[in-house]
């Protein structure tokens, strides 16, 4: 076998990769493990500009990282429905992580300036992250459930036949306001039957069975940590919508947005959406 060649072009003894594999020819690499050749091969820039790479993979990667939040909600949403708080709270965890770290790719994309954008933008066509199915089955998990929005994947059984399912199931405070009541704490028998497919309202039943929760921490422990990172996760989504909010607005200012949406108007009114109101409104009286 011959020696690696250093970057000055003379031969390096084969120690100096302290006994890393080198041949792949019948073993799994880095890259067959990542697919990387399929990843990397993904991004088709449809202008000749050079900032439009920057757009796809912005999106691209968000998209990779909401696949695994949806696998975390689910997995989370599952357990508080088995009783498995620990298992549960540490994948919501998680997806607070998620967020906090899509708040930060915004500064990336925020370096596109308007001039940029307007270069790139008659070939998007009418493509729109409001379009994303995974944004909203992430929206519906959390109880922020708009029936209407079907209407934009029709066009995508799969996708439709997914979001349609997580409309019409317990979101994961729905799950969770089912175990608190489990645990003794008077719920409205109304609340617990559902319908499902509604945007989440407040609840006084709930308030109350979580303000007990919250001033009798010790004997309600598990439902106590549970509801912080609850809390949690709606602080790191109100987080992330708002630079989006931001970023879009010193992208494209008050453009309508490509897939038809009113832009930074629309991506303004979800700010004003709560997707567990008794937790927040709880606080004022505690």
């Amino acid at each position: 076998m011959k020696c690696p060649v250093s970057h000055d072009g003379v031969s390096a003894p084969a120690a100096d990769y302290h006994g890393a594999q080198l041949d792949f020819s019948k073993d799994m690499s880095y890259g067959d493990y990542l697919s990387l050749d399929t990843i990397l091969s993904a991004q088709h820039p449809l202008s000749p500009e050079h900032n439009e790479l920057l757009f796809i993979i912005q999106h691209q990667t968000s998209e990779l990282w909401m696949k695994l939040m949806l696998h975390e909600l689910h997995g989370a949403r599952d357990n508080i429905a088995a009783g498995q708080l620990p298992a549960a709270m540490k994948m919501l965890a998680r997806v607070a992580a998620i967020m906090n770290q899509l708040v930060h790719a915004w500064d990336v994309l925020s370096t596109m300036t308007p001039p940029e954008y307007t270069a790139i933008r008659p070939y998007l066509g009418a493509s729109s992250g409001f379009q994303s199915h995974q944004y909203r089955e992430i929206e519906f998990l959390l109880g922020n459930k708009n029936a209407t929005h079907l209407q934009v994947h029709q066009h995508k059984p799969e996708a439709y036949a997914i979001l349609k399912r997580a409309l019409d199931a317990p979101s994961i405070y729905d799950q969770a306001i089912m175990v608190m009541a489990g645990s003794g704490l008077a719920v409205d028998a109304q609340r617990l039957a559902g319908p499902w497919d509604q945007p989440v309202k407040s609840d006084d039943s709930v308030k109350a069975a979580w303000t007990t929760v919250y001033q009798n921490t010790g004997e309600y422990w598990p439902l106590y940590e549970l509801a912080e990172k609850l809390v949690d996760l709606e602080t790191a989504f109100r987080l992330w919508r708002f630079r989006h909010v931001t970023t879009v607005q010193r992208v494209i200012g008050f453009k309508m947005g490509t897939g038809g949406t009113d832009g930074v108007n629309y991506l303004r009114k979800m700010l004003d959406v709560v997707l567990f109101p008794e937790l927040f409104e709880l606080r004022t009286e505690l």
